[in-house]
């Protein structure tokens, strides 16, 4: 990239599922968008891999929904688990009305090379892999770009727009200032993958038991798998040991008792650190933060990368015309936060609900547990199932794609 300062419509710090999915989109619609991604590759383990039917529907209005789905994949069509000792369904996606009724575990490099791929062949779209965001251009109280570190050494980036799309640990949000409100979670997650064999069949989804949660997603030839440990205690954990861990995720899904083995030392468990926050304002002049950089959200449901691109395509909608036209003013980025905002606060007020109210005390809790009565109500009657099943496969307020095509780079 050398030294020299470069000038582009739109930079987008993170190429993650709400950068990537923007670039894209501004792209598409004739905006120059450089979009960068710090590291070499999309190659990371144990990040969000649900594509959930609202996301397959966007797929679907961009003409991309049959090559998307040749890519590897599993199909749920309906979330279910264990509670005690009773198999609960909560949610079933048959009658959702979209093409695709069901959720896609996808490895996210492959959704994000996807749209990387898709990118490209527009020429206004430029992506930067190797490019971290360090700082903000800030004059007259306007951001007027970002500062990067590359391979090839620091860079600066002028641009009408920035956005920050880098993550629940956005260094643009705190370059900014934005003040940032902590809803708190109770839990941490400890991330691993075991083997799975033809004959292991449908395993619940989780398992909710004597203080202890753990959830299994079919990936094909492997279990990704997901410990629940109260806030802070991954310390705990380990102290008592790894075959104490193997006895305990033996103990919750027997299926897996000869492989628990697996875990051959710590390197094999990975800590996500579970919060849920969102920024007060999303934006100040010249900058916008969309998905985990505006509010980071709780793995319950699995809806963080999907709220992410309903994001990513709100902000499309409200911004393409007025940055090609050169008429981009603060109205305009109050408006994605103004449209993004309730579903934001939605999703996010039920996540803590779950956490606080089951969650927290089954972690707390040394007696088995029952299903709540919410849950006892959908298995009375299933035609309830659809409720959680529309709140997690389509979302609150489900985007559109509105931005026009123009024409693309031949390829």
């Amino acid at each position: 990239m050398g030294s020299q300062p470069l000038k582009t419509t739109c930079c987008i710090a993170g190429g993650g599922p709400a950068g990537m999915m923007l670039g894209f989109l501004l792209a598409r619609a004739g905006v120059n968008v450089t979009v960068l991604e710090k590291h070499a590759d999309f190659l990371r383990d144990f990040r969000g891999d649900t594509i959930h039917p609202s996301t397959l529907e966007l797929i679907y209005e961009l003409g991309l929904l049959d090559e998307f789905l040749r890519l590897p994949h599993t199909e749920v069509r309906e979330l279910s688990g264990q509670i005690g000792e009773e198999r609960v369904t909560i949610a079933d996606f048959g009658h959702l009305p979209t093409r695709c009724r069901f959720v896609a575990l996808m490895p996210q490099w492959d959704f994000l090379n996807f749209l990387a791929e898709h990118g490209r062949r527009y020429p206004a779209f430029d992506l930067r892999m190797k490019a971290e965001a360090t700082d903000l251009i800030i004059e007259d109280t306007r951001v007027v770009g970002l500062r990067a570190n590359t391979p090839d050494g620091a860079v600066e980036i002028r641009a009408d727009l920035v956005i920050g799309a880098d993550g629940r640990h956005s260094i643009l949000r705190e370059r900014a200032g934005l003040a940032v409100d902590d809803l708190g979670a109770p839990m941490d997650v400890l991330w691993m993958r075991l083997s799975r064999r033809p004959d292991d069949g449908f395993a619940a989804l989780g398992r909710i038991d004597t203080g202890r949660v753990f959830v299994m997603l079919d990936r094909g030839d492997y279990w990704q798998c997901a410990f629940v440990i109260p806030k802070g205690k991954f310390d705990e954990v380990r102290q008592r040991g790894l075959p104490a861990l193997r006895q305990e995720i033996a103990g919750l899904a027997p299926v897996l008792r000869g492989r628990v083995d697996e875990l051959k030392d710590w390197n094999d468990v990975k800590l996500l650190t579970v919060a849920v926050d969102r920024l007060r304002q999303w934006y100040r002049p010249g900058l916008l933060c969309i998905g985990d950089a505006a509010h980071a959200m709780s793995p319950i449901g699995g809806v963080g990368i999907n709220l992410a691109i309903q994001d990513a395509v709100a902000a499309a909608n409200i911004l393409a015309g007025p940055l090609r036209e050169g008429r981009l003013t603060l109205d305009h980025l109050n408006a994605v936060q103004q449209r993004r905002e309730f579903p934001t606060r939605f999703i996010q007020r039920i996540q803590v609900f779950v956490q606080n109210r089951i969650i927290g005390p089954t972690l707390a809790t040394t007696t088995r547990p029952k299903p709540p009565w919410p849950v006892k109500l959908l298995q009375r009657f299933p035609m309830l199932r659809r409720i959680p099943a529309r709140v997690v496969g389509m979302g609150i307020r489900p985007e559109h794609v509105r931005t026009p095509d123009v024409a693309r780079r031949s390829g």
